[in-house]
């Protein structure tokens, strides 16, 4: 796929995901949460352009940090995510102001990679930066799974970092 279908992708993916993270959701523990990230890594890593041939020490290291972001971006985002049961067993997730907060910092974070890395001329693919995004949906999803498994208190909220315990309302389509 060329660098434009790429990003268009990670556009695409980044705003779905985005849109949906603050609406209450039924979370199924057995669904293919993996789906998603290991398609859009399965899709960078074909991808040629995923180093710089002329440089690949220093893209690989760029590479590294963004996979590092991404990751640290999923766990924050796993962490911050509100998710409870209700009486009738159905497990709900919804993300807070803290899990916004997680994917500003991210999305500057790795704007600042991208930034280093013209600096240092660099040839910078979209493929590290799907990659990036294929690790923060695998970490969040797997976060979300185990904590949905271990959510064992019904009705109860489990408790995520910056929420400040306000009942959560839920949307139905």
């Amino acid at each position: 796929m060329s660098g434009l279908v790429n990003a268009l992708v990670i556009v695409a993916v980044v705003a779905i995901v985005i849109a949906r993270q603050f609406r209450a959701r039924v979370i199924g523990t057995d669904r293919r949460w993996w789906l998603l990230p290991v398609v859009l890594a399965v899709v960078a890593l074909r991808e040629p352009g995923v180093l710089d041939s002329d440089h690949r020490i220093e893209s690989g290291t760029l590479l590294a940090v963004e996979l590092l972001i991404g990751l640290a971006t999923g766990v924050g985002w796993g962490w911050t995510t509100r998710i409870w049961t209700e009486p009738d067993g159905v497990t709900w997730t919804k993300s807070t102001k803290a899990s916004g907060a997680v994917w500003a910092v991210g999305i500057a974070l790795r704007a600042g990679v991208f930034a280093l890395g013209s600096a240092l001329g660099l040839h910078q693919d979209s493929s590290a930066l799907m990659l990036g995004l294929a690790g923060t949906l695998l970490v969040r999803g797997g976060i979300l799974a185990w904590r949905a498994q271990s959510a064992g208190v019904v009705g109860r909220p489990a408790p995520a970092y910056g929420d400040d315990e306000r009942s959560a309302w839920k949307e139905r389509a």
